[in-house]
């Protein structure tokens, strides 16, 4: 065909560049220029779960005593304490106090900004029962509260279990990357107390809270985000976590609960996000010596340690370096989404004792949850 090698030079050139380029670094970095949190007040002992009857999922009766059970599930978990959020406020409520943090500690003007992505996994669910309203959606709600009036602020929800706010932080960054967008709000916000059984032992697992980010597009910026990977895997781990009845077969309500197959989950992420994060580190060029901080959702306090060992093993470190994987767990739960934003703003603002990140410092960000989802981000400060 006449001139077909032309045209292929056209088509093909393009990609090239695009690969040459992606492999130099972008030009456009995204930068974290704003972060905030959200904690709610109300502190949640374990001993607020003694009087609890607990079930297996089949039905059947734990005799154990509920001291030995919560002395187990603590050892296990590392977790003392959680907090719940008032019966006044809905997730849409603590995104929106996060949001508000971080926009002040940003300075910008929140017309300014091209989109809000709100990871989430239950929406907005009234206190007492586990029915939530769809419609509108978080993201929607959030804008409305904070009064932004520009209809270029584009907002949608995100749902991908508890890496959903690292998930939005990826697609921002694409966005930024495109030249789409300038800034971007991200926020992860739950409210997981209104959705636990309260006859699962896992439910002691779960907490409410909500953190969030300003990402901003900045060229010949050194700081920002680097590489990211994210992984799916639903062939045989879709139905890790899910939505069940009560195991109490006399529960009156038919509520549907948040369930999960904890042995599996462990086994899951201590397999593969270590090596997750490795695909990612690679992606940046950067080796796991370069990392100062790593910052993995606050899940469960063993399985976190567990999956740190097995990340530095994959490079024939055997014990990783003191202090490199803060956490919050003990005193915060598990509050899926917010984990990792509350976390990150908590070491910004120096509201972490013994943690801080400085300028130059790598950072490491990994979550994993429901789906079952992995994914895992490099960032310079």
């Amino acid at each position: 065909m006449p001139g077909s090698k032309n045209l292929v030079s056209l088509v093909t050139k393009p990609l090239q560049y695009l690969v040459q380029k992606d492999r130099m670094g972008s030009k456009i970095k995204s930068v974290i220029i704003g972060t905030g949190c959200y904690v709610p007040e109300n502190i949640v002992a374990n001993e607020h779960f003694l009087n609890h009857k607990f079930f297996e999922f089949n039905g059947q009766a734990i005799e154990r005593g509920n001291a030995e059970v919560i002395s187990k599930f603590q050892s296990i978990t590392d977790i003392e304490e959680r907090r719940y959020a008032s019966n006044d406020h809905f997730a849409s409520d603590l995104g929106l106090f996060a949001a508000q943090n971080a926009i002040n500690s940003s300075g910008i003007d929140p017309e300014s900004l091209d989109y809000i992505i709100v990871a989430h996994n239950y929406g907005d669910i009234a206190q007492g029962g586990t029915r939530n309203t769809a419609i509108p959606t978080l993201g929607a709600r959030i804008k409305h509260k904070l009064g932004i009036k520009n209809p270029d602020c584009v907002v949608y929800d995100l749902p991908f279990g508890c890496p959903g706010w690292l998930q939005g932080m990826i697609q921002a960054d694409y966005f930024i990357r495109s030249g789409d967008a300038k800034r971007i709000l991200i926020i992860g916000t739950e409210t997981l107390s209104r959705v636990t059984d309260p006859h699962d032992r896992d439910s002691m697992l779960y907490a409410d809270g909500a953190g969030a980010t300003i990402l901003e597009g900045m060229v010949g910026d050194s700081r920002g985000i680097i590489s990211h990977k994210t992984q799916s895997h639903t062939f045989s781990e879709a139905y890790y976590l899910f939505s069940g009845l009560s195991s109490n077969p006399e529960f009156e309500k038919e509520d549907f609960f948040i369930k999960m197959h904890g042995r599996k989950i462990y086994e899951y992420a201590l397999t593969n996000v270590p090596l997750v994060i490795k695909q990612a580190l690679e992606k940046s060029g950067k080796s796991i010596n370069d990392v100062n901080k790593v910052l993995v959702h606050q899940a469960n306090g063993k399985m976190d340690e567990a999956i740190l060992k097995r990340l530095f093993k994959l490079y024939g470190i055997s014990t990783p370096p003191e202090g490199i994987m803060p956490m919050t767990i003990a005193k915060f739960g598990n509050s899926s989404v917010a984990t990792i934003p509350t976390l990150l703003d908590m070491i910004l603002k120096k509201n972490l004792p013994d943690q801080e990140l400085n300028e130059g410092d790598l950072v490491v960000l990994a979550s994993v949850g429901a789906g079952m989802n992995i994914n895992a981000m490099v960032y310079q400060f």
